[in-house]
């Protein structure tokens, strides 16, 4: 779909939210690029939980453009990550009307501003000229990876009517090759087959291979637990092809909405039930206490494969013995394990660890074999800890620089997300810490009516003092007022949806809970009926 065709416009509903967005929360930041008209350009806005989770999450990231394979209305792109379950999660959001390699070194300059300069560990993107030239120049330390499931899905398209079946060779190319040998010599068996050596396609993807083939990145870090599925996409499901820009801020609410949602009940199932064992490991039971209840899910069916991958002494120079790890009857795709008994360091030739963050079988393997109980500290990346976004934190003090109300907003946010993890753990101590707020609500509201006329602002200036000292009042007229009334309703209806969806998810876990445990009283009882027969 051509540019024009597009909606060029932000629209005033955009405009509008982004506005309101900043005036409500002066961490909120947005830029706009404009070609010479306020109303056509390029949008970039991100706010404070975005920030916050960047802190946690921010060592890879992913740069959505897939509204333009889509074909959708709204040129919506999105730089999102991967929580401690993972699950996306938001770092920031554009819209991209003009699309050039200056516009996404905009996007990525205006990103890396709004988190700090903090630069990623690595990116993924899309396998485009603009983005990877604009990648480079903005992100030259951040290891950039094309997305393999696009390269797929083009290959599909341009090779399916002459080549049906190229897709899954190349699928089994890519994902079941651990080596770079093993990949160059399937590869070229594979170009071979299919005569498809001279194919200009096919020659751009291997000339690119570095950027995307697994064997060539997995010594760095992308957070990925299962390679062989496609990551969740923030909007999916939120933004499609029929989505207009006056109907995308909805949608998009809608979408942050929901993913917290789906955080905090994934942060309950995980501190309020136990996984179940299926080892006697005290490992097991050490990462269980330890890992979020997906990430877990991954160590342990590592951990479970260790039965079947027994680990074979083959050298020891006396710091560092090397093991050889191969699964019963697949000699051929043995791993090799390096130990450092001294420094509890085992390195795998599978890079596992390196790749995802959860320890491979193979080191697993070495460290029964060396009877190691428990894991060692530098194994367990906090990122994927049930403790990911809690930390040791110092509020700052507001002083009177221009700061000063953003660092007060920032401080009272850190401590309220503090009350929301714990007031979401069980039901009873929800109810509590809701009525805890709606008490505190009520004195906030009343410590402000005795507050005189005007807010202060940045460094002390009113409101009343804005607009080149003119001494206007917040709201000139009773019409004026009534809007402000009419907003702020619809804000506290908003708020009052998103409880009701917190509140039915936490119903939810505890309903299956419930139904769990008479399942087990059920096999309980009839065990003993059996015994007693």
């Amino acid at each position: 779909m051509s540019i024009d065709s597009r909606q060029r416009t932000l629209g005033g509903g955009v405009l509008d939210y982004l506005k309101r967005m900043q005036a409500e929360n002066p961490s909120f930041f947005y830029a706009i690029q404009c070609d010479g008209e306020q109303s056509n350009g390029n949008v970039f806005w991100a706010d404070s939980t975005f920030r916050m989770n960047y802190n946690y999450f921010g060592d890879t990231v992913r740069l959505d453009t897939s509204y333009r394979a889509h074909h959708y209305r709204v040129p919506l792109v999105s730089i999102t990550g991967i929580n401690h379950h993972g699950q996306p999660v938001l770092f920031g959001c554009g819209l991209l009307h003009y699309e050039s390699e200056s516009a996404y070194v905009w996007l990525l300059q205006n990103w890396l501003h709004a988190m700090s300069g903090n630069y990623p560990v690595s990116i993924t993107t899309e396998p485009d000229h603009h983005i990877q030239m604009a990648v480079a120049q903005v992100l030259p330390q951040t290891c950039h990876r094309f997305c393999k499931w696009s390269i797929f899905r083009e290959t599909q398209e341009k090779l399916s009517q002459t080549h049906p079946t190229f897709d899954k060779e190349l699928g089994k190319c890519i994902h079941e090759t651990g080596t770079v040998d093993e990949f160059e010599s399937c590869w070229q068996a594979l170009v071979e087959r299919y005569s498809l050596i001279d194919d200009e396609w096919v020659q751009s993807i291997y000339n690119a291979r570095h950027q995307w083939v697994p064997v060539y990145l997995q010594e760095t870090f992308f957070g990925e637990l299962y390679t062989t599925l496609p990551v969740d996409m923030f909007f999916d499901g939120y933004v499609n092809a029929s989505t207009s820009i006056q109907s995308l801020v909805k949608q998009y609410e809608d979408a942050v909405t929901n993913w917290h949602a789906m955080e905090l009940k994934a942060d309950f199932e995980t501190t309020s039930t136990m996984p179940l064992l299926k080892t006697p490991s005290p490992m097991e039971k050490q990462v269980a206490n330890l890992y979020t209840r997906r990430a877990f899910i991954k160590f342990q069916e590592e951990l479970v494969e260790t039965l079947a991958n027994p680990a074979t002494k083959i050298e020891d120079n006396g710091t560092v013995t090397t093991y050889r790890v191969a699964k019963f009857g697949e000699d051929q795709k043995a791993h090799v394990v390096r130990f450092n008994p001294f420094e509890m360091k085992a390195s795998c030739s599978c890079h596992m660890f390196e790749f995802s963050g959860i320890i491979c079988r193979h080191a697993l393997s070495v460290f029964r074999a060396k009877n190691v109980l428990t894991l060692p500290s530098q194994y367990i990346l906090k990122r994927w800890t049930r403790d990911a976004k809690r930390e040791e934190y110092v509020p700052e003090l507001p002083s009177s620089s221009q700061d000063s109300l953003a660092v007060c907003y920032s401080n009272l946010r850190q401590e309220a997300m503090k009350f929301v993890e714990e007031g979401a753990k069980s039901i009873h101590i929800y109810n509590i810490a809701l009525d805890a707020l709606q008490v505190a609500a009520k004195k906030v509201a009343a410590s402000k009516k005795q507050c005189s006329h005007g807010v202060v602002l940045n460094g002390g200036i009113r409101e009343t003092d804005l607009d080149k000292g003119s001494q206007k009042t917040p709201y000139k007229s009773r019409a004026e007022k009534e809007k402000k009334i009419r907003e702020l309703s619809a804000e506290l209806d908003n708020t009052n949806e998103r409880c009701e969806v917190y509140r039915a998810n936490l119903l939810a876990v505890l309903r299956d809970m419930e139904e769990q445990k008479l399942k087990l009283s059920v096999k309980v009882q009839n065990a003993r009926l059996s015994l007693k027969e």
